[in-house]
């Protein structure tokens, strides 16, 4: 059943209109699976605090979370239909609304607001500018959330890409490609690379060097809760139901950030716990953590800045169309203003 942008603003607001004051207990629980946007690490403990804390229970849902392979592949995979959820780059849905007419997918609870995106160098290297990567070998996973960026990301920098090889590998091999020198630059989030790389045995901040998309201008949201249209216009309680039990899932993580990493290493016994709790501290105090965040709360949106981050990636991609906001994000499944979260760490 095709469902139109109208149709589904109508059948969300009815849904929401029926005095929802908090989630439905009780039902009988539906089963939704998620992908996330890498392999399991410390800045995915919320979704298994609250599954293991019983709140998805709550709302009646029984969800099942798989690994990703990058943070536009989970965009992907939930407008090919594979997945009900996923935890992906809103950028990569931006692009997926501007170039096709087809219903896309819809955000529905933001949660990095500030741009992870970069190209890691050595600091060896005589890399120091973008204007610098004119020439070089880059490489990366082929869904990764920076690489897809980097065409607007040169647009923007006013690089020649001409001359810039691209190089497709497994994530996993990312860090090992770039300190063996094969290629002179890697795609990624900052903070994903930073604590990869301590994990190879490099020391980040010596070691490498970031060239970030954000201190180009590029001030854009990031990874967020994306789901198909139709699931929000024909079960929007449900999918209340499912962001307020993240929500807690966040504080929880937030109040015990040891438990936080436990809960993930109950997925992934391999996991060093030491350097997941690093990784989880700088995601909530970098990408989770812009200034505007006192004020909307996480979750939500600046709508100013929301819109100028879709018409700076319609430009610098040269998209077909400009989606509204509406189209790409809907703050009506968020908590209530007091239940949100305005401070992180």
């Amino acid at each position: 059943m095709t469902i139109t942008r109208r149709r589904f603003t109508q059948l969300a607001a009815a849904g929401l209109a029926s005095g929802l004051a908090s989630p439905a207990i009780g039902q009988s629980k539906t089963k939704l699976n998620m992908i996330l946007n890498w392999t399991y690490q410390g800045p995915q403990s919320w979704f298994f605090q609250a599954k293991d804390n019983g709140y998805f229970d709550e709302v009646g849902i029984d969800l099942t979370i798989d690994q990703g392979k990058g943070s536009g592949a989970a965009v992907g995979q939930v407008a090919g239909g594979a997945y009900d959820v996923g935890f992906g780059d809103v950028n990569a849905l931006i692009r997926l609304a501007g170039t096709t007419t087809e219903e896309t997918p819809i955000c529905v609870y933001q949660m990095y607001n500030k741009p992870p995106f970069t190209v890691a160098v050595l600091s060896k290297s005589d890399i120091k500018t973008a204007a610098d990567l004119q020439g070089r070998k880059l490489g990366g996973a082929a869904n990764d959330g920076a690489l897809k960026l980097f065409p607007a990301f040169a647009n923007v920098a006013g690089l020649d890409t001409s001359g810039i090889e691209i190089l497709n590998f497994q994530s996993n091999l990312r860090e090992q490609m770039l300190k063996s020198e094969q290629v002179d630059g890697v795609f990624g989030y900052v903070n994903t690379i930073r604590f990869s790389a301590k994990l190879s045995g490099m020391n980040p901040d010596e070691d490498i060097r970031f060239i970030n998309y954000g201190d180009y201008g590029m001030d854009l949201y990031s990874n967020g809760i994306i789901i198909s249209k139709k699931l929000a216009a024909e079960s929007p309680e449900l999918v209340k139901g499912m962001v307020w039990a993240i929500n807690k899932g966040v504080k929880d993580t937030l109040a015990d950030l040891d438990a936080a990493v436990e809960s993930v290493a109950m997925r992934e016994p391999l996991i060093n716990k030491e350097v997941e709790k690093e990784r989880l501290i700088a995601t909530l105090q970098d990408e989770m953590n812009h200034p505007e965040l006192a004020k909307t709360g996480l979750g939500d949106v600046d709508p100013a800045r929301f819109k100028e981050s879709i018409d700076l990636v319609v430009k610098a991609d040269g998209l077909e169309r400009t989606p509204a906001p509406s189209e790409i994000f809907t703050d009506a499944f968020l908590p209530s203003a007091e239940d949100r979260i305005y401070k992180l760490l």
